[in-house]
């Protein structure tokens, strides 16, 4: 692959008031706490890693695509109470992600979808670059491809 690419996730700060919440506090913005359980994933957008055993992640719906665009979009994503920093690197996709089957929806600077596709995580990064390469490409949106969750942000490094 040529095109080199960052993949970040979420930032913590909007969800940092929700940690600690009480579950009635979290019910009424209508927020799911989940603790992990072993055999369970629950994928934490923030780090972008599976939730461990015990450890608690929110449930909540999430407005991943928040631009003035017929594409805009939200959906329900799982956040892990305490994560500290996003997850950001180059050229190197998260474990998460290499053992899922993914949609990756590239999305110009209006937020007007240029091109998609569906590939096996372990093979994104081919997709990735073919979609990178397209000049109207501003950024991409990796979704899993069963659920349609919103899994993290893709651009040119």
């Amino acid at each position: 692959m040529t095109t080199h690419y960052r993949i970040t996730g979420l930032s913590p700060e909007p969800f940092r008031p929700l940690f600690g919440l009480s579950d009635a506090e979290l019910a009424e913005r209508h927020i799911v706490r989940r603790r992990a359980e072993a055999g369970q994933t629950l994928p934490d957008r923030i780090e972008l890693r599976p939730a461990r055993p015990g450890e608690s992640c929110l449930l909540l719906n999430h407005v991943h695509l928040d631009i003035d665009s017929p594409y805009r979009a939200s959906h329900a994503i799982f956040v892990r109470e305490g994560a500290e920093a996003a997850f950001e690197a180059v050229d190197k996709l998260p474990e998460m992600l290499r053992y899922s089957l993914l949609s990756l929806r590239a999305f110009d600077a209006q937020g007007l979808i240029v091109d998609a596709g569906v590939v096996e995580g372990r093979m994104a990064e081919s997709l990735i670059g073919h979609l990178l390469a397209q000049p109207r490409t501003a950024f991409i949106h990796a979704h899993y491809a069963g659920h349609g969750c919103y899994v993290a942000r893709i651009e040119r490094a």
